[in-house]
């Protein structure tokens, strides 16, 4: 009976050692208590504030900035006997157009699109050296099969404004081509439904030729289409107005600006098609604004 309580005794050494690993233990957990106590304000997470959006420039300052010059092509073909001095206005041969985008490629301009066109004038973010804005309206067939080709050559990038009721109809975008501009990084945007000129619309005309159709487009790009161009250029205060609600941004022709909402009546020029590229780029030195000359 001895020899057994002998065998299960503990032995001092060993108890003295296990009561000073827990004085060990203590003690360094002592030690990180005390350090965590310690540690200097300057090290320790202190929460941020995050930075206030930038301010959106009012409507003078829009109208002070250097514009862009923004190109605006129709039809894309050769002249008909049958076509109108007027028509012709709207029509450029095939060789010209060609000829005016590989212009524009030699002498350094950079196409942009509409995104960077709105952060610089709304937030004065920068554009690249020479910008030009390359817009096409109306859903015409040789958007896609001719300028699409001449922009790839050069990586130009272009805007497109489609008027829907259009649509797979001969001569004009099928909704797939539309899908492949928008995938191939050119942006599509909104010119009504049948080209119905805005200062006639009804409340009615906000729905039909708006809403429905930028419904539509987002379901065929799977793309938000925030910009808009005016069938005809034209538009009137209260289409600004109804606009603004609409869209980050909408596109006339070369008429005045309103200076209250400029990001609405964005300024192109029509391409004729009797100019060559040389008249193409004096007219986009000669009607465009620079910094504080408003037009």
């Amino acid at each position: 009976m001895k020899k057994f309580y002998q065998s299960i005794r503990p032995r001092p050494g060993l108890f003295l050692f296990f009561n000073s690993s827990l004085v060990i233990i203590a003690g360094c957990d002592a030690d990180e208590k005390m350090k965590k106590a310690t540690i200097p304000t300057a090290q320790m997470a202190i929460p941020t504030t995050p930075a206030p959006p930038p301010m959106m420039a009012d409507g003078i300052s829009v109208m002070n900035k250097t514009e862009v010059p923004i190109l605006c092509y129709h039809q894309l073909r050769n002249f008909r006997s049958t076509d109108s001095k007027r028509a012709r206005d709207y029509i450029v041969p095939v060789l010209n157009f060609r000829e005016q985008i590989k212009s524009l490629a030699d002498s350094g301009f950079h196409s942009i699109l509409p995104d960077q066109l709105y952060d610089y004038l709304a937030y004065g973010k920068p554009l690249p050296a020479k910008p030009v804005m390359i817009t096409f309206d109306d859903t015409r067939l040789e958007h896609y099969t001719e300028a699409l080709i001449e922009l790839n050559k050069y990586g130009f990038k272009g805007v497109f404004f489609i008027m829907t009721v259009s649509l797979n109809r001969p001569g004009y975008m099928s909704k797939e081509q539309v899908k492949q501009l928008a995938d191939g990084g050119h942006v599509i945007g909104l010119h009504t439904w049948n080209h119905k000129n805005v200062k006639t619309f009804t409340n009615e005309d906000w729905l039909i030729q708006v809403e429905k159709p930028a419904a539509q487009l987002r379901q065929i790009t799977g793309k938000p289409v925030d910009y808009f161009a005016y069938p005809f250029g034209l538009w009137d205060r209260s289409s600004l107005q109804q606009l603004k609600e609409r869209f980050k941004a909408a596109f006339q022709l070369s008429a005045r600006r309103d200076e209250s909402l400029p990001l609405f009546c964005i300024r192109r020029i029509i391409v004729p098609g009797e100019w060559n590229a040389s008249t193409m780029q004096k007219y986009m030195k000669t009607s465009f604004s620079v910094s504080g000359k408003t037009k």
